[in-house]
């Protein structure tokens, strides 16, 4: 599955490589800023799509001596570059429209708005593509990748509406506003992709549903009589589990070391979203003989 999130980075880059060119071209030719704001914009998105790729080829590699819990964390990493980049672009683009807003300079060419229409189309195909392929593999990264593309449209979109509305009035400076007016769109976006990259390097607990599914697949193991704890936190691509179950207190070890990977393959095996469980096995404190009590 983790293939089609490298794939879908792929495609990202080649897509806006070729895009980036149209719109640079088709921006100085037809005198619009807005449209090479948004080559600019496409530009970022050919390096946010090459981090998600490095940071995906990155967090797919196995456990070694240096890192025995894998390299999962590259993957959020690559999300939160991918959300500051977004922002840099967006404080570039903003800059550059308010000096040209003040700067007198030709009406944009009406052939653009064609270029902008079929940008935006591409764009949001893009887009929905990326973000279905997100979804399927569960990748901060990825989601941050397809809300960038997503991003770009709207830079075409406010460019269109910007360019006609020059060439309605005759007031180029239109074209400007309509880039400057972008800006917070596109900043506002990438705060809001900031928060689950950030989430997770801070290990924050996930939806509570997969928590409760957890508990339910531990619960119901023959000698289970209670949880006393149940973490959960994402890594990358996978989850893992701090368990501790509650048991008979006059068990021996043996007998509670079985229970434990009894529950152990029971998570497993019905919540296939987790990797591994840590499973601490409690006494059930009213079994326990007086001197053990504490």
């Amino acid at each position: 599955m983790i293939q089609r999130g490298l794939k879908s980075s792929l495609i990202g880059i080649v897509f806006n490589l070729v895009l980036a060119l149209f719109k640079f071209t088709s921006g100085l030719i037809g005198h619009s800023f807005a449209l090479i704001a948004d080559g600019i914009e496409s530009l970022s998105d050919v390096i946010s799509s090459t981090v998600v790729y490095l940071g995906l080829s990155l967090a797919i590699k196995p456990p070694d001596e240096d890192h025995p819990y894998g390299h999962g964390k590259a993957e959020p990493v690559a999300a939160i570059i991918v959300s500051l980049a977004l922002i840099v672009a967006a404080i570039v683009i903003g800059a550059e429209s308010v000096v040209l807003i003040r700067t007198p300079h030709p009406l944009p060419e009406a052939f653009t708005l064609w270029v902008l229409l079929s940008v935006v189309g591409v764009k949001l195909l893009l887009s929905r593509y990326v973000s279905s392929v997100s979804e399927g593999i569960d990748s901060n990264a990825v989601r941050s990748d397809a809300w960038h593309h997503f991003s770009d449209a709207i830079v075409s979109a406010f460019a269109f509406v910007g360019i006609s509305i020059a060439l309605w009035t005759r007031n180029a400076a239109a074209d400007d506003w309509a880039a400057l007016c972008a800006s917070p769109v596109i900043m506002f976006n990438a705060c809001r992709q900031l928060r689950k990259p950030f989430a997770e390097l801070l290990d924050t607990a996930p939806a509570p549903q997969l928590e409760q599914e957890v508990r339910s697949a531990a619960s119901a193991v023959p000698g289970v009589f209670g949880l006393e704890k149940c973490h959960v936190r994402k890594v990358g691509f996978h989850y893992y589990v701090d368990l501790h179950i509650v048991v008979e207190g006059t068990l021996t070890v043996r007998q509670g070391h079985n229970i434990a990977h009894d529950v152990e393959d029971a998570v497993l095996q019905q919540v296939p979203q987790i990797t591994e469980v840590l499973v601490h096995v409690e006494p059930e404190e009213e079994l326990l003989t007086p001197s053990l009590k504490r």
